[in-house]
C-alpha cells in the first residue's frame, strides 16, 4: 500500500531504532531524521518529457533491520571466480565479499555500507551525500537519505593504481515486499586508477519500488571507469540517479547499459568542478512490451577546461517508449569548457514512442558545445547489404542494432559482463 507524504514522519521512532541497530555514527542518523522532515516540504525532480507523479516510489521499507525470510542463492548470478574482487548483496543482506590481501594491505576498502559506517565513518562522511548528492535536493534524494537500507562502499587511497575490477551484483529481493534503496558510494582519492563493473537484478516478481543512488567522487588526477548492467524486473518501479563529482584532472568514464524490465528515470549527472576536469557518458537502453524508460543525462561544467561528453544510443520494441535527455550546461566562468552530445533512438515498431530531446545551456563565452539527436528506423541500406549476403532479415536486423550500441559494450572491461550485456539486448530483441 502506499504511502501518503503526510505520514512518512510518523516513521521517526522505527528509525532512530533501525538506525541504531546498525550501530551508524550520530551524523548519519541526524542526517535520517533531518531528510525525513524534509520530505514533504519538497517536489520530485522534473524530468522533461515526463510525468511520473503516480508511480509508486515513495513506499517505506522493512525498518525491522531482520534477514529476508526469503534468501537467495547468489551463485545463480554470478561465475564462481574464487579470485574476483566482488561484493555480492541480495536484497540488504551481503552474501558474499571478497578482497585480496594485496588490496588491503594498500588501504583498498570495498565493503557494505554499513561496515563501513561503523568501521570507517569519518571517511565515508567526507563523501557521502555531502558533495555529488546532497538529501534536500529533491523529495526522492531526501526520502533516500532518510529510509536507505543497504549499500556499498569502495575507497582507493592516494596513487593506488588497479588492473582489475571491482565487482558488485546488487540482487532485488521481490520475494518479498519491500522497497529496494540502495546506496553505492565510490571514493576515488587523489591519482588513483581502477575499474568498477556493477550488476543490478531482480529475483522474483513482487511489485516493489527501488530507489538507487550512485555517487562518484573523484579526487584530483584520479581516473575512474564506472560500468553497469542493469537488468531489474518487469515489476520493478526504479529510479536510478548515478551522479559524479569531479575535482582538478579528474576523469569519470560511465558505460551504462539500461536494459530493465519495469518503468524506469535512469538519471545520470556529473558536475566537473575543478579545472581540467572531464566526463565520458555512454548509455545505451532498449525498451519493449508497455515499457516506459526516461535516460536523462547531464553534465555541468564548472572549472576551466572542463570536458563532458554524453552519447546516448537506444532500440524500441512493440508498445515501448523511450526518451533521452540530454543537458549539457557550461555554467559562468567556465573559460575553455567543452560540451558535446549525441542521442540516436531507433524504432522497431510503429507503436513505439521515441523522443531524443538536446539541451544546451551555454552562459560563458570562449567555449565549445555541439549536439547530435536523431529518432529512426533500421537504415535500409545497411540491412540490404547485409541480405544481399545471404544473411536473414531478422539476423541482419540483429548485427545492425547491435552495431548501434556497440560503443557502450565494448566500452565495458569485463568479458564477462560484456557477453552478458549483449545476451540481455539478444533477450529483449527476441522478445517481439
Amino acid at each position: 500500500m502506499e504511502t501518503k507524504v503526510s505520514e512518512y514522519v510518523s516513521h521517526k521512532d522505527a528509525l532512530t531504532a533501525f538506525s541504531r541497530g546498525l550501530q551508524e555514527p550520530e551524523w548519519m542518523l541526524e542526517m535520517r531524521l533531518a531528510a525525513l522532515d524534509q520530505i514533504d516540504e519538497l517536489e520530485p525532480p522534473v524530468i522533461e518529457r515526463l510525468r511520473y507523479n503516480r508511480w509508486p516510489l515513495w513506499q517505506v521499507p522493512n525498518l525491522t533491520g531482520a534477514p529476508s525470510p526469503k534468501p537467495i542463492d547468489p551463485f545463480e548470478f554470478i561465475e564462481d571466480k574464487a579470485d574476483a574482487t566482488r561484493v555480492i548483496q541480495a536484497g540488504n543482506d551481503t552474501v558474499i565479499e571478497t578482497l585480496p590481501e594485496s588490496l588491503k594491505e594498500k588501504g583498498v576498502i570495498f565493503t557494505d555500507l554499513h561496515t563501513a559506517l561503523r568501521e570507517h565513518p569519518e571517511l565515508v562522511k567526507e563523501a557521502y551525500m555531502s558533495k555529488a548528492v546532497k538529501p534536500g535536493t529533491n523529495k526522492i534524494t531526501a526520502f533516500h537519505a532518510a529510509f536507505m537500507n543497504s549499500g556499498l562502499f569502495l575507497y582507493v587511497p592516494k596513487n593506488v593504481e588497479i588492473e582489475d575490477a571491482f565487482e558488485s551484483v546488487l540482487i532485488q529481493n521481490s520475494l518479498v515486499e519491500d522497497t529496494f534503496i540502495k546506496h553505492v558510494l565510490i571514493y576515488a582519492d587523489s591519482n588513483s586508477k581502477f575499474n568498477y563493473v556493477e550488476k543490478t537484478l531482480t529475483k522474483g516478481d513482487k511489485k516493489n519500488a527501488a530507489n538507487i543512488i550512485v555517487e562518484v567522487i573523484a579526487k584530483a588526477g584520479s581516473q575512474v571507469k564506472y560500468s553497469a548492467v542493469d537488468q531489474l524486473g518487469e515489476n520493478s518501479t526504479v529510479y536510478f540517479s548515478r551522479k559524479g563529482y569531479t575535482f582538478r584532472d579528474a576523469h569519470i568514464d560511465w558505460a551504462v547499459g539500461v536494459m530493465n524490465g519495469g518503468n524506469v528515470v535512469a538519471d545520470f549527472d556529473t558536475d566537473l568542478i575543478g579545472d581540467g576536469s572531464s566526463t565520458d557518458l555512454k548509455a545505451v537502453a532498449v525498451s519493449n512490451g508497455r515499457q516506459l524508460q526516461v535516460v536523462d543525462s547531464k553534465v555541468e561544467n564548472h572549472g576551466n577546461n572542463t570536458v563532458g561528453n554524453i552519447f546516448q544510443h537506444g532500440v524500441i520494441l512493440d508498445r515501448a517508449t523511450l526518451t533521452f535527455n540530454g543537458i549539457g550546461h557550461i555554467l559562468k566562468g567556465a573559460k575553455g569548457a567543452d560540451a558535446q552530445q549525441e542521442s540516436r533512438v531507433l524504432m522497431l515498431s510503429d507503436k513505439a514512442r521515441g523522443d531524443a530531446n538536446p539541451i544546451l545551456l551555454i552562459d560563458e563565452n570562449e567555449v565549445t558545445a555541439g549536439h547530435a539527436a536523431s529518432v529512426g528506423r533500421v537504415n535500409p541500406e545497411e540491412m540490404y547489404y547485409l541480405m544481399s549476403r545471404g544473411i536473414e532479415k531478422s539476423e541482419a536486423e540483429r548485427l545492425v542494432i547491435r552495431g548501434f550500441l556497440g560503443k557502450v559494450i565494448q566500452a565495458i572491461p569485463l568479458k564477462g559482463v560484456r557477453d552478458e550485456l549483449i545476451q540481455t539486448i539478444e533477450r529483449k530483441l527476441t522478445s517481439r
